[in-house]
């Protein structure tokens, strides 16, 4: 997520990465918008709803269906065989990445690395924009 907090508090690099992103299909997990409204009603200012609903309007929210659902199973039960659990709500970003064939753009490369399967990406810059598809800007 802190792609799309960047984004919102302007900051002119990820504005104009996740801009060619937006042109190209830009999709983000229902997950991911919930802890983003966390974070709004914990701020002070009505703006940040106001640019996360902006944010939103310009984004496909994936949500959580059968599918979804049944590789979030077998992914939990894979993890937790080799004794490497993540967290729930990452583990349905991951999720919904696979069963949407998607890449993540995250930084958090420590638990979505444990995701056989999974493609991601932590770069803040890309040569080339015409592969990468977001479900997730955790």
């Amino acid at each position: 997520m802190p792609w799309i907090i960047e984004y919102l508090r302007g900051n002119r690099k990820i504005v104009s990465i996740l801009q060619k992103l937006f042109d190209e299909g830009l999709f983000v997990s229902i997950i991911s918008v919930a802890e983003l409204y966390e974070g709004v009603y914990a701020s002070t200012s009505p703006k940040h709803k106001m640019a996360l609903d902006d944010f939103l309007s310009g984004v496909v929210v994936l949500g959580v269906d059968l599918n979804v659902c049944e590789t979030f199973g077998k992914l939990r039960h894979e993890l937790r065989k080799r004794g490497e659990v993540i967290g729930d709500f990452d583990l349905l970003i991951a999720a919904t990445a696979l069963s949407n064939d998607l890449t993540i753009l995250t930084n958090n490369v420590k638990h979505f690395k444990r995701v056989s399967g999974l493609e991601f990406s932590q770069r803040w810059t890309f040569y080339s924009l015409t592969n990468i598809r977001a479900s997730s800007l955790d």
